[in-house]
């Protein structure tokens, strides 16, 4: 099954009028005079018993924005990025998603996944930019996917500034919570930080249905490109900061052959 059914499996929920807005679970429960949009399983526990039955019932649960511009960044992204660079933007949504849920962060979830499918764009020959660093690329090609969303101006910036900041190494939860979640979570993508947050069942759910398809070797590559052409891009101070070390260590890439995934 391709990775557009894996995605319409994870059931959406929407707001009033069909549009998401924010999403609130977790242990913060309703602020005062306030109704909860969802309700969630738990997903993050260090040291969690969840079977995979569980796990998978958790990662079906996460809200998915039913919105066009949901569906058309997906398209987007599936016929410019590879499938390896796909399915990790298809998880950095899933684990950010899954992180902000279990700790009752409010979030907007259109905006957290467009973000997603768009945050590592400027890394494809299409749109990459001999001039300025990959993300404030992508975030370009953000500005104008949105705007023919017809988005307002100032949710198209937002969405250019979660995508810049995927790549600061701390985001103000309580001033940029979008940012903040996709920091974290692609943070987890490539160097496994913050790894124990998800149960291992939970981990090998995501990656059986989303498989990493060699992203390690790919991305590298791309950083070490980017790097090469722009000494003083993010990706640069990256190369330099041991990437290509931190990487190789990073639990995900390792998780295949103890797959707790593998029954019920």
């Amino acid at each position: 099954m391709g990775l557009l059914a894996h995605t319409v499996e994870i059931t959406a929920r929407t707001g009033p009028g069909g549009r998401e807005a924010e999403t609130v679970s977790g242990d913060a429960g309703p602020q005062e005079n306030e109704e909860p949009m969802t309700e969630h399983r738990p997903v993050v526990s260090s040291g969690s018993a969840a079977t995979a039955r569980t796990a998978r019932t958790a990662l079906d649960d996460l809200v998915v924005p039913d919105t066009a511009a949901s569906a058309a960044a997906l398209e987007v992204a599936s016929a410019y990025q590879s499938p390896a660079l796909l399915n990790h933007a298809v998880r950095a949504y899933v684990w950010a998603a899954a992180h902000g849920t279990a700790h009752g962060i409010r979030f907007d979830a259109e905006l957290l996944y467009v973000a997603a499918m768009f945050h590592d764009i400027g890394l494809v020959p299409e749109f990459d930019s001999h001039t300025v660093s990959f993300e404030e690329a992508a975030g370009h090609v953000a500005r104008v996917f949105a705007a023919g969303a017809q988005w307002p101006a100032e949710r198209r910036e937002r969405l250019a500034e979660v995508i810049v900041r995927h790549m600061w190494p701390e985001v103000d939860v309580s001033v940029d919570p979008e940012g903040h979640l996709l920091s974290r979570s692609t943070a987890l993508e490539i160097v496994g930080r913050n790894v124990d947050d998800f149960s291992p069942a939970f981990r090998a759910v995501v990656l059986e249905r989303h498989p990493r398809l060699g992203l390690a070797t790919e991305f590298l590559a791309c950083f070490q490109a980017q790097a090469e052409r722009k000494t003083d891009s993010s990706a640069a101070h990256a190369v330099r900061s041991r990437l290509e070390v931190r990487m190789a260590a990073n639990p995900l890439d390792h998780a295949a052959s103890s797959s707790p995934a593998a029954g019920d």
